[in-house]
């Protein structure tokens, strides 16, 4: 009895993770351990490996990611989750976050893939 619910417990588990969705663009996410995000829909950041910002599927530019950001944090707690690909230049994540706190951005999450 113990090893059935513990296998439907573990079913249940990865059946929600596969039914999580991002916002966001196909990339390569590094590696890592985190903890499973709320139930929320919040703002996905991403940059691609060949250096392409989006918002929620959005394709913006570091000129115009605060005026496109604003008006998507309005009424949230001003979080976004940032999915990088592992191939992304560094430097432009930054600048893509900071440029994402001057728009109002909190919280900042970071996507990973689970580390096996």
């Amino acid at each position: 009895m113990i090893d059935v619910m513990l296998f439907l417990l573990a079913t249940f588990m990865l059946t929600s993770l596969a039914m999580q969705n991002l916002n966001s663009m196909a990339v390569d996410l590094p590696r890592g351990n985190a903890a499973p995000m709320q139930a929320r829909t919040p703002v996905t950041l991403t940059v691609t490996k060949d250096g392409g910002i989006f918002l929620n599927k959005t394709p913006v530019t570091l000129a115009t990611l605060v005026d496109v950001l604003k008006p998507m944090l309005q009424g949230s707690e001003a979080g976004v989750i940032v999915a990088a690909d592992s191939a992304a230049p560094n430097g432009l994540v930054v600048q893509a976050m900071l440029k994402t706190r001057d728009a109002g951005a909190e919280h900042f999450l970071i996507a990973v893939k689970h580390a096996d």
